[in-house]
């Protein structure tokens, strides 16, 4: 009998060939399911026949994928994936309050969870979860209420809420400065003696490596051919950060992620405010959810706790507070 072609495919058949498509095994997807495996075996079977064709070839040892099994995997995972997402984010309304953010592992670092549990001690009903990615996520993704950016103005998008611009600067650790005072270490006076240290720098493949790393810092300061003792290069800014505090080197550092260990003296700006540079760059808020999506109070309450942490980092690194700088989507 010829089955229509608009005929809808049961879930839990779905489901379970999924299961077997990502484990290439029937037995294992049957113990993540809490079935049999001649359950799973049955329902794999049952669902080739709605489909007229086979999803895999079995062997004694080994299933692997057809043509068909691709196609329809391609299809199953992004499906499924939104079906839990929202089935979550259901069960999240109906029971603790609950924020979920998600930004990049540096900023999450060295500024989001320092600051943290002074949110949570005037809201300890409400659950943080912290996605530290540095992929940039859909701005519909209904598992997510904020996202916390990085970016130049014109790449931000609609709505986002500007939280303090980008300043660099070179910092060494105390035990480095201590060293040099003692003389055991090259001075390290002005720019020029850059070149008897070792510098940490950025090797994250990023379009913005060039924009915020020490190829521009030394060009803005008429050293652009200097060439430093030796390369220390990371991924990330707290990797840097951390390499600079152990005393292994010079990092260009991001100050609105590290002047409170400025002010304390954990990292020593060698030259100062002068060598600060304003770079083209801006940390934002954005709200996620879709368009229309109405925020919980916990995530209201979040937000405005991240813009008020956000105006004392402004007047840290003497940014001009600047409560209109908003991107609008109208």
């Amino acid at each position: 009998m010829n089955r229509p072609p608009h005929r809808p495919l049961p879930l839990d058949c779905l489901r379970s060939f999924e299961a077997v498509a990502r484990h290439l095994s029937f037995s294992a997807a049957a113990e993540e399911l809490h079935l049999t495996q001649p359950a799973v075996s049955r329902q794999i079977k049952g669902l080739e026949e709605e489909l007229g064709a086979p999803l895999f070839q079995r062997a004694t040892r080994k299933v692997e994928l057809t043509a068909a099994g691709h196609t329809l995997l391609r299809a199953t995972e992004p499906l499924l994936a939104r079906l839990d997402a929202s089935v979550r984010q259901i069960r999240m309304s109906r029971s603790r309050a609950k924020v979920s953010v998600t930004t990049f592992p540096s900023f999450a670092s060295l500024w989001l969870m320092p600051r943290l549990p002074l949110f949570e001690h005037d809201h300890s009903d409400a659950d943080i979860r912290i996605a530290a990615s540095d992929r940039m996520v859909d701005e519909d993704d209904t598992e997510l209420d904020l996202a916390l950016r990085h970016c130049r103005p014109e790449r931000a998008p609609p709505a986002s809420k500007r939280l303090f611009g980008e300043v660099l600067t070179p910092v060494i650790g105390r035990r480095l400065a201590e060293a040099i005072a003692r003389g055991e270490a090259p001075s390290l006076a002005r720019p020029a003696d850059l070149a008897q240290h070792t510098l940490l720098d950025m090797d994250d493949g990023s379009p913005h490596a060039s924009e915020l790393g020490w190829g521009a810092w030394l060009a803005a300061h008429h050293l652009p051919g200097l060439a430093p003792r030796r390369w220390l290069s990371m991924n990330y800014t707290h990797q840097q950060m951390q390499a600079a505090l152990a005393g292994q080197g010079v990092a260009l550092a991001r100050l609105a992620m590290v002047h409170e260990a400025v002010e304390n003296g954990d990292l020593i700006e060698p030259f100062g405010a002068q060598g600060r540079r304003w770079a083209p760059w801006c940390y934002w808020l954005l709200p996620l959810g879709g368009a229309g999506a109405q925020p919980r109070p916990e995530v209201l309450a979040f937000s405005a706790w991240v813009q008020q942490q956000a105006a004392l980092t402004r007047q840290a690194i003497g940014d001009t507070p600047d409560p209109e700088a908003e991107i609008d989507s109208d």
